[in-house]
């Protein structure tokens, strides 16, 4: 009866074990955050009053660049957004929410989102016009689609880097879309002098394989003896 107790609570401990791997996998997978703002913030497209929401990332094997935001349950979907990564060398154990510098009495523009432990972020993708405005007033360079995206053409809108001075630049120049490398270490080489083969002996062999042989029985009799007093 002791048996059959230990073994439900083992397989309980099991299942539990596997549900929460699946959970933490699944937060891995689509970067689950919750995030509260206290005042207004601006996303592309929208403004979102102050409050709590979901931020995701689409499911999506092709493109890991699509954040989806959703009310404080996760019930409602509220906004898709193109993004694009963004890199830095250091990952945090924290989320990390970037924002573009604006007039005070101005909603801060989203800049980029970073998911704990993760050395990249999604930077998110304004529409050109908007994206020249947030430039100019933060003099800081930002990506803009060169045309208004779609439910189909999402993956493959064309995309640009907006600068200050209103230039259009390639994105893939002007903003670190590429994992950051840092800096190789230098490694001082030590000369060695090779050993000639020749010169090479073999050790004699003092091991013999009865003593391992022993050591084996003595196991098999000791697991035997527990056995027995198992069943009993």
């Amino acid at each position: 009866m002791r048996f059959v107790k230990t073994a439900v609570f083992a397989l309980t401990l099991i299942l539990l074990f596997g549900v929460c791997s699946t959970a933490s996998r699944a937060d891995e997978w689509n970067k689950k955050t919750i995030v509260t703002f206290d005042q207004p913030v601006e996303v592309p497209g929208m403004v979102l009053p102050a409050g709590t929401y979901v931020f995701t990332i689409f499911d999506s094997q092709s493109y890991r660049h699509i954040v989806q935001i959703w009310n404080e349950d996760g019930r409602k979907l509220i906004t898709t957004i193109l993004a694009i990564p963004n890199y830095r060398l250091e990952p945090t154990g924290e989320t990390m929410i970037k924002f573009t510098e604006r007039p005070a009495n101005l909603p801060q523009a989203l800049r980029a989102w970073f998911y704990p432990g993760d050395n990249f972020g999604q930077e998110f993708v304004y529409p050109k016009t908007r994206a020249v405005q947030l430039a100019q007033a933060s003099n800081v360079i930002v990506p803009a689609e060169s045309v208004e995206p779609t439910e189909s053409n999402l993956r493959t809108v064309p995309l640009v880097a907006v600068t200050p001075e209103k230039k259009e630049q390639p994105v893939t120049e002007a903003i670190q879309v590429l994992p950051l490398q840092k800096m190789p270490e230098t490694v001082a080489t030590i000369p060695t002098t090779p050993v000639p083969t020749e010169t090479a002996e073999e050790l004699p062999k003092t091991a013999s394989s009865i003593f391992l042989i022993g050591l084996l029985g003595l196991a098999s009799i000791a697991l035997a003896a527990g056995l027995r007093l198992f069943s009993r």
